[in-house]
């Protein structure tokens, strides 16, 4: 057998580094995710209903294609390029209804066209990813970079783009002259703004759990086996409702939700019904969850009505009731799954 590497090696360390600080939801419906194909992930991820944990290793590929940032506007300065609203002065785009974006610059003087403006969108690529926008144009080969730039020029009244693709294997460059569609634009951003203000969950892309653009997503777990969110926030409580000036209210409170609350949420949440498998019916201070396992009281919790996070962490000790005393003399809390949250 292969003897186990030691837990402190020092890439698993700095791994785990990466790991512990990793990155909130984002609190927006983002540019760069309107292109992807599936309504039900857009509204999952909005919803942070499945809120993806990255390993180490994967959080420092994000890293180095944020570094690479700084390298190609420097690249691109020192042949005589104008590059604004780069690094921390980025252009927002904001469209209203939760839909905004961040370029990652804005360019001129350009070779070759040197009276342009564009906006700048800067990608790394694994070599096979590279070979594949080298051989059929980001349009085919990257349909969310073309969207997200498509809605960048819809938002920053510009009429071209320059895509900046480098391969990570060779740091070859191919560069893309890509040109507005105001119809693509205009879609994408209605897209994003009915999903976002969508009180329901949209159907799935495909029902085929080995459907290729079902595979490696974040929601296959929920699509097509548990049906079931881990979290416990506000976007994920039946209470809270997406408002067109991107707001979200809370109707248990008949108040605005600051944006500092929604990660954590409260003890009145009431799991929403789209977000777990079981049949409900109403009670004056919550709902009853039908499970396999027996009926479960979810609201404020007491003795006999759970709260969102426990029923997550585990339903059948909800269901069976064998917690009840613990809970009611001793204000204990059934915590399984760390993934849910704990308030």
């Amino acid at each position: 057998m292969k003897i186990p590497e030691p837990d402190n090696s020092i890439d698993k360390l700095i791994d785990a580094a990466h790991e512990a600080r990793q990155e909130p939801p984002r609190f927006h419906m983002g540019a760069s995710l309107l292109g992807h194909a599936c309504e039900r992930y857009l509204w999952l991820n909005f919803r942070w209903a499945v809120i993806e944990k990255f390993p180490g290793s994967t959080l420092r590929i994000f890293r180095r294609g944020k570094l690479e940032e700084t390298t190609v506007v420097q690249d691109l300065r020192d042949i005589g390029v104008s590059v604004q609203s780069t690094g921390d002065a980025q252009s927002r785009v904001d469209f209203g209804c939760h839909v905004s974006g961040s370029v990652d610059g804005i360019v001129s003087n350009l070779p070759h066209a040197p009276k342009a403006t564009a906006v700048l969108e800067i990608k790394t690529h694994s070599d096979k990813s590279f070979k594949d926008v080298c051989a059929k144009g980001v349009k085919e080969s990257k349909r969310t970079h073309y969207v997200q730039m498509q809605v960048y020029m819809s938002g920053l009244k510009l009429d071209r783009a320059l895509y900046y693709a480098i391969n990570k294997n060779d740091d070859s460059i191919y560069t893309e002259w890509v040109h507005f569609d105001k119809d693509v634009a205009d879609k994408a951003i209605a897209r994003g703004k009915r999903i976002a203000l969508a009180d329901r969950m949209p159907p799935p892309l495909s029902t085929d759990p080995s459907w290729y653009e079902c595979k490696w997503c974040a929601s296959h777990e929920f699509c097509h086996a548990s049906h079931t969110t881990k979290q416990a926030n506000c976007r994920t409580c039946a209470h809270s409702t997406a408002n067109a000036d991107s707001t979200w209210t809370c109707e248990h409170y008949g108040a605005e939700i600051p944006q500092d609350a929604q990660l954590e949420g409260c003890r009145a949440h009431i799991i929403h019904p789209d977000l777990v498998p079981w049949k409900y019916e109403p009670f004056e201070h919550g709902v009853t969850w039908l499970t396999p396992w027996g009926n479960i009281q979810n609201g404020e919790g007491d003795a006999n009505v759970y709260e969102s996070a426990e029923i997550l962490a585990n339903p059948q000790a909800c269901a069976n009731g064998m917690a009840s005393e613990f809970r009611g003399d001793m204000g204990g809390r059934i915590v399984v799954n760390e993934e849910v949250s704990k308030k």
